[in-house]
């Protein structure tokens, strides 16, 4: 047993721990994950609970933690796992022995949450639960011991010491150790998606996407950027409508090169993409090119060849097309004009006299199209729910919706019009971070629009919610922001670019250290090139220095604390090379007149700093800490002739 102080600090760690790893989870279970562990907590500090309570706790809590992830496998759901179990522990923490063992699993908490993510709070949390599972260590060796604890102050210069004592190597190791382009070994996948553009589209599926700020990704442009207007992140094309989702029901297929004409303008940037545990990379209307470790597909969509499940970067070169895919062939072709004949029938009944009235010409039952959305058709993230006729309760009864609606129907209306068309998702727009000199494009900036196939030209990109609200679709984080208030002392928008920026810069430091930047690291040392082999080499002389540098603080034992007594000790270190330390039962003033005798020259000085030194260590006025420092100076003053 132990008492309530060691047991409060023990539970300290323990929320420590599960601090970073907490808000990882989905928001009910973290909930229900913080209230067990509290319950733990008050129920272990009454007695132990029998064991036909135990039992089915923990099932409970295991269902729970299943149930709350529709029971598929992932690492989340293992992390959420160990959390559960952790928030469980308290109820059998009886004796330093489980105190201990706690400590030990509490630990894989924040080491078990950069599998999640790996940004400077995560870190900042993880560390502090470290410092915590030091200082309670220390403590529990103190009772274990029967000693005092240490004060708090004294206990945290001893875990400071510690940390710096492995800072070196961990460093050495962080900088040195050969990075490869490939991982060993791979990374489960989530159980729960994350929020991000998908192969399917369907109304109201984006509602959690549309108000998500977070960044989807960074883009810096080598040279100006493109107007914000012209700035269409392609994402999944959806080719087949089944009366609600759209979908891309067959797998792109890798092109040699774009059937493409660019138009003169380029635009050359890198991307900075968040984990989204995808395929897709959203990169400006068109690329070129693909990317290394990416494919091209003939719908202009560039993909990884391995699921985005940590932070990635891409350079690109993208051009606006002056005609893209000029020659449609016949399966191409009755795909894009294929849709449910049975479903949406107002709807179908108006194309078909927009195509009678035009004569088939495809423009003008574009802009006839075009007119309807901007006559009739409001924007909303907030609109009915629609059944089975989808797109006829939409453009005739509550004729609000945001981009999902708009170009979900206007690609119905052009098909059942005879004109092809196709839905595109990704993003548009994206807000410039004056701070860090980029543009950052959110999860809120996801769009669709529609592209319809015209002769001639090819695929045309047309986007009926620009027609209705523009402003929705390239508005800004400060257009959200409250701005500035305390007469401007306080500015939202520079502190959120500000926070960006430093989120941007974690990114290239440490999450971006790869193969390349740790060769561009060696060549400022002056190694112009290094294999594997030498490299591992070099760590390991970097880790015996390391190594070597702990082992030397260590055995310099015990900092002296007193720094009157440091002073007089670094004193007697620097007879030392002649032979004159002083020894441990000698007197300040026998060792003065040894030094005297051996060292004329030095017997007056010498022998005044003993007599001041005995008479301020062991006199009345030892406490007067202007003559103490006066001395201490003195002392550090003098050196041998």
């Amino acid at each position: 047993m132990f008492d309530l102080r060691t047991r409060q600090t023990l539970l300290l760690t323990l929320a420590l721990a599960l601090a970073p790893l907490l808000p990882q989870l989905p928001l009910p279970l973290a909930i229900g994950t913080a209230a067990t562990a509290l319950l733990m907590a008050w129920a272990g500090s009454r007695g132990s609970l029998p064991g036909w309570i135990k039992l089915p706790l923990t099932l409970a809590a295991i269902l729970l933690v299943f149930a709350s992830f529709e029971f598929r496998l992932g690492r989340d759901t293992g992390c959420a796992l160990l959390a559960m179990m952790l928030a469980l522990k308290p109820l059998e923490t009886r004796t330093l022995r489980d105190a201990r063992s706690l400590i030990g699993f509490a630990l894989f908490a924040p080491f078990s949450t950069f599998l999640l993510d790996q940004g400077p709070t995560t870190l900042l949390l993880g560390m502090a639960a470290s410092l915590a599972a030091l200082a309670c260590l220390q403590r529990l060796a103190d009772v274990e011991a029967g000693i005092r604890p240490l004060p708090i102050s004294t206990g945290i210069r001893g875990i400071g010491k510690l940390v710096l004592l492995g800072l070196p190597l961990a460093l050495a190791v962080f900088w040195l150790f050969p990075r490869m382009s490939t991982p060993l070994w791979g990374i489960p996948d989530r159980a729960s998606s994350k929020l991000g553009l998908s192969d399917n589209m369907a109304p109201g599926d984006w509602l959690d996407l549309m108000v998500d700020d977070s960044p989807a990704m960074r883009v810096r442009f080598d040279g100006p950027a493109p107007p914000r207007a012209q700035m269409y992140w392609r994402g999944p094309v959806l080719w087949d409508f089944d009366g609600r989702t759209w979908k891309n029901s067959r797998p792109p297929t890798p092109a040699m090169s774009l059937d493409a004409t660019p138009q003169e303008v380029r635009w050359k940037y890198s991307l900075e993409i968040e984990p989204s545990e995808r395929h897709y990379i959203a990169a400006l209307d068109l690329p070129e090119s693909p990317a290394a470790d990416s494919l091209l597909s003939p719908d202009g969509n560039l993909l990884s060849t391995r699921k985005l499940q940590s932070l990635t970067r891409w350079q690109l070169v993208s051009a606006p097309p002056a005609s893209f895919q000029s020659r449609l062939s016949a399966d191409e072709r009755q795909r894009a004009l294929r849709f449910p004949r049975n479903l949406n029938p107002r709807a179908q009944h108006l194309a078909r006299q927009w195509q009678m009235q035009s004569g088939g010409r495809a423009e003008v039952i574009l802009d006839a199209a075009l007119a309807m959305v901007n006559q009739q058709l409001a924007y909303s993230l907030a609109p009915p729910a629609l059944g089975d006729n989808t797109v006829d309760e939409f453009l005739f009864q509550t004729q609000t919706g945001y981009c999902e609606h708009f170009s979900s129907s206007f690609v119905f209306l052009m098909r059942a019009a005879g004109v092809p068309a196709r839905v595109v998702t990704g993003y548009a727009g994206g807000y410039y971070n004056p701070v860090g000199g980029y543009w950052i494009v959110r999860n809120s900036d996801a769009h669709a629009w529609a592209e319809v196939w015209l002769e001639g030209r090819g695929w045309v990109r047309v986007d009926p919610t620009a027609a209705v609200a523009p402003e929705r679709i390239y508005d800004t984080v400060a257009d959200r922001m409250p701005g500035s208030f305390a007469g401007g002392l306080i500015n939202f928008n520079q502190a959120w670019n500000l926070v960006d920026l430093v989120r941007s810069g974690w990114n290239d430091f440490v999450l971006g250290f790869n193969a390349e930047r740790q060769s561009r690291l060696l060549n400022r040392l002056g190694i112009d090139s290094l294999s594997p082999e030498r490299l591992i080499l070099l760590l390991s002389i970097a880790i015996a220095l390391s190594l070597f540098a702990m082992l030397w603080w260590l055995s310099r034992g015990e900092r002296e604390q007193d720094p009157l007594l440091r002073a007089w000790h670094q004193l007697s270190n620097r007879y030392q090379r002649f032979g004159l330390e002083r020894e441990r039962h000698e007197s300040a003033l026998d060792w003065s007149r040894r030094i005297a005798a051996a060292r004329p020259q030095d017997a007056d000085a010498i022998q005044a700093l003993a007599l001041a030194f005995s008479q301020l260590r062991y006199a009345d006025d030892s406490l007067n800490l202007t003559a103490q420092n006066e001395l201490i100076q003195r002392l550090k003053r003098h050196r041998p002739r």
